[in-house]
């Protein structure tokens, strides 16, 4: 039997016998001890590394979760850990907190295999929202809007906007800084420009097309559609710059640019079917380890590995404290509640990530409490203004009081108007003489 024979056979006998399991099976795992929860980490660790035939990577995000899957690497596996990577991705709008513990474990436990990854640069200069609307809107004034569009009503790609604009309102575009130039990083700013904010859940956001793409098909499809799902999804996106397009440019697709230069074919991540339906799922339907593709490794497959999967908050919150496991200060931040009860931040992401809105206690309403300056700049900066939109969608027409307010005063205003989309709060728990904000 060959080498490579040898090798698919082992793949094929480690995938095999990680075998699929019901949700009724799932919460059975979860209800157990961590001892067998380590064990089954372990074992499902060995077989991300027995797989291995190039480089192993471990996904840091500097939180609780994937500090612990680091520190079972380390600890069962000491000579894998010394040449696996370390990739860390700096979106740019990190918690402070968060930044500076995931920066100083990995010079500590990484050194120079740990890798601080930030989101790419821009290859071409290109329209803002802004001008690409004032192209649109001058290419349907003088009836030339049919020479961008595709049959679907959808732009025939994004850069025509560009092409096609003539040479004076190009110049000032420049002139007024409308133009996001080459090299630029595709930073959070830029995201929600060009696609929108991370405001709702997934399954909301799940379109990915430019901002003004969306525009075009919104407008001109002759889509006849009667879905009243659909059509009120529409109805809101028309309103609304609503889109996840951040979490690829500013978490994926920097980090697989370093797994391709790196030439990783096993990816380890702290993920946990506990954390939501979606990734539950994921792993009833994948198990511990699956296979897919990457472009630079050619026939070689590409494996994900997610040993944490039947762990639960509490069992990380068990592990660190038992192993005496660092953790980052941002899981000490927190803010008083109505009833006087501590609310501390319970997980790590990006600050001004709106993706659980339609939820008390959501992860803005906390950001405005903890960090209430990053709070405040993200809502001036347009964050606030398509909530505001959200909630004005959501009202189908009713006026409201608050339509008569500016941000800036709607910002000041307790209780919060930003807090929840469905209602304004009854009672003010906000603001408390000794709340917590680390950038003072």
């Amino acid at each position: 039997m060959s080498l490579a024979t040898s090798t698919k056979s082992r793949e094929r006998s480690i995938l095999a016998n990680m075998a699929y399991i019901t949700y009724t099976e799932l919460a059975e795992e979860q209800k157990k001890p961590l001892e067998y929860k380590i064990e089954k980490a372990v074992e499902a660790i060995g077989q991300g590394f027995a797989v291995c035939k190039h480089q192993a990577a471990l996904a840091f995000s500097g939180g609780k979760d994937s500090t612990v899957l680091w520190h079972l690497i380390r600890t069962h596996f000491p000579a894998k850990a010394e040449t696996m990577a370390i990739i860390y991705g700096n979106t740019g709008v990190e918690y402070p907190e968060s930044l500076k513990f995931a920066r100083k474990l990995g010079a500590e436990w990484g050194g120079e295999n740990f890798h601080e990854v930030r989101p790419l640069p821009l290859e071409k200069d290109g329209l803002k929202y802004s001008a690409q609307q004032e192209v649109l809107n001058w290419l349907i004034e003088t009836r030339k809007i049919g020479e961008v569009l595709k049959a679907d009503g959808k732009l025939k790609n994004t850069e025509i906007l560009m092409r096609v604009c003539p040479s004076e309102m190009l110049d000032k575009f420049y002139a007024n800084r409308q133009i996001w130039k080459a090299g630029t990083p595709k930073h959070y700013a830029w995201c929600v420009d060009q696609y929108g904010y991370p405001l709702l859940g997934k399954a909301f956001s799940k379109l990915t097309a430019h901002r003004i793409n969306i525009d075009c098909f919104l407008r001109f499809s002759q889509s006849e559609s009667q879905d009243k799902k659909l059509l009120e999804y529409y109805r809101i996106l028309k309103q609304v710059k609503i889109s996840q397009a951040c979490c690829h440019f500013l978490k994926k697709e920097p980090s697989e640019a370093k797994q391709a230069e790196l030439k990783v074919d096993v990816i380890f991540k702290g993920l946990m079917a506990a954390e939501s339906r979606s990734r539950a799922q994921n792993f009833l339907s994948r198990g511990y380890l699956f296979k897919s593709r990457r472009k630079y490794l050619g026939k070689d497959p590409f494996y994900h590995c997610n040993p944490l999967q039947i762990w639960t908050d509490d069992d990380i919150w068990e592990y660190i404290h038992r192993f005496d496991v660092p953790y980052s200060d941002l899981y000490h931040c927190g803010y008083l509640d109505a009833e006087g009860n501590l609310r501390c931040i319970p997980r790590n992401g990006c600050m001004p990530c709106g993706t659980d809105l339609l939820f008390r206690n959501n992860h803005l309403s906390v950001l405005r409490r903890t960090h209430p300056k990053a709070w405040q700049a993200f809502m001036r900066q347009g964050l606030g203004a398509e909530i505001r939109k959200l909630q004005q969608a959501k009202r189908k027409g009713q006026l409201s009081i608050f339509d008569a307010f500016d941000i800036s005063e709607l910002i000041e205003m307790q209780p919060c108007f930003f807090d929840d989309i469905r209602e304004i709060t009854l009672f003010d728990d906000t603001f408390y003489s000794d709340e917590y904000d680390s950038e003072v």
